[in-house]
């Protein structure tokens, strides 16, 4: 029996918040998490990207805090929605973070492409099922929206158009560059640690095994071969076999419910995420515990 379909009836010009927070946090969770740091590490690739993430140090060396923070920015305001006190600050906290460096508009634009290419990309080959139109829609809807709150100039009008911009800048930009390479190997080696130890060695392999050949050249990585890809991709794919024939979430799985996020076991506050400017300091509010707060006890407890 299919499971029952969480977005039907909904309009993606208008109800795409509900959607995608439909899709992130009961459909595809785990997915989602994947997707959206596969489109991450593939902007490692341009050098431009990479190299200013190696320079600030904050990748190589606090991986652990860098991963958990942008999972956290991220989810605020698509949880919480654009007018939201949470949402508002995790936008806030991002554009700080980017105005304390000289990042070009075709770098931005080409970053917000991969979040919602990479996701339909990823779904179409490993998910439970595939997005329909209207989701596809609603997630350029949402996209949309985010960079315009992020000030993106010439932000793409439709899926095809997003495909096509992010296919385009990879093609002219992805090259190898010695810091985006540290910085992705340092990704690499934080994520062999999300699984048990006997199978952390393989773990950076599985991973290459999913990386598209463009990728791994950008970053100097052997190819590693047709029986590892065959391996990884046969078994996410069998994943999504297990996923679609499971009960339908009923309670939302968040980022800090996922059992490799582990920077916050008290609890977190979304304006103190990220990086600060030097002499900047962390604004501490004595306030009521926040739901974010109240979510990672809850979390604990279970």
């Amino acid at each position: 029996m299919p499971k029952p379909h969480r977005n039907a009836g909904l309009d993606p010009e208008t109800d795409y918040l509900e959607m995608g927070r439909n899709l992130a946090l009961y459909d595809f969770p785990w997915d989602m998490n994947q997707a959206l740091s596969l489109a991450l590490f593939r902007t490692y690739a341009v050098p431009s990207v990479g190299r200013l993430l190696h320079d600030t140090g904050e990748f190589t060396e606090r991986p652990q805090k860098r991963y958990d923070d942008t999972g956290l920015l991220l989810e605020a305001p698509i949880t919480d929605g654009f007018d939201s006190e949470r949402g508002r600050a995790a936008i806030r906290r991002i554009n700080q973070m980017h105005r304390m460096y000289d990042i070009s508009n075709d770098d931005m634009r080409y970053v917000l492409t991969t979040f919602v290419v990479v996701p339909k990309r990823w779904l179409d080959d490993f998910g439970w099922r595939r997005l329909t139109d209207d989701e596809v829609l609603a997630s350029v809807r949402y996209y949309q929206a985010l960079g315009r709150h992020l000030g993106i100039q010439g932000i793409p009008g439709d899926y095809d158009e997003f495909a096509q911009v992010m296919d385009d800048y990879e093609r002219e930009h992805f090259a190898f560059d010695a810091g985006a390479r540290a910085v992705a190997d340092s990704t690499l080696r934080l994520m062999t640690t999300f699984y048990p130890r006997p199978v952390r060695p393989f773990a950076a392999l599985f991973a290459r095994g999913v990386m598209d050949r463009p990728l791994l050249a950008a970053f100097g990585y052997d190819d590693p071969g047709p029986l590892v890809r065959l391996l990884a991709r046969t078994s996410l794919k069998a994943r999504a076999k297990v996923v679609a024939r499971m009960p339908a979430r009923r309670t939302p799985k968040h980022v800090i419910d996922l059992p490799w996020v582990r920077s916050y076991p008290d609890g977190y506050d979304v304006t103190e995420l990220g990086t600060f400017a030097p002499g900047c300091p962390v604004q501490h509010r004595a306030e009521q515990p926040r739901a974010d707060e109240h979510r990672a006890e809850q979390h604990r407890a279970s």
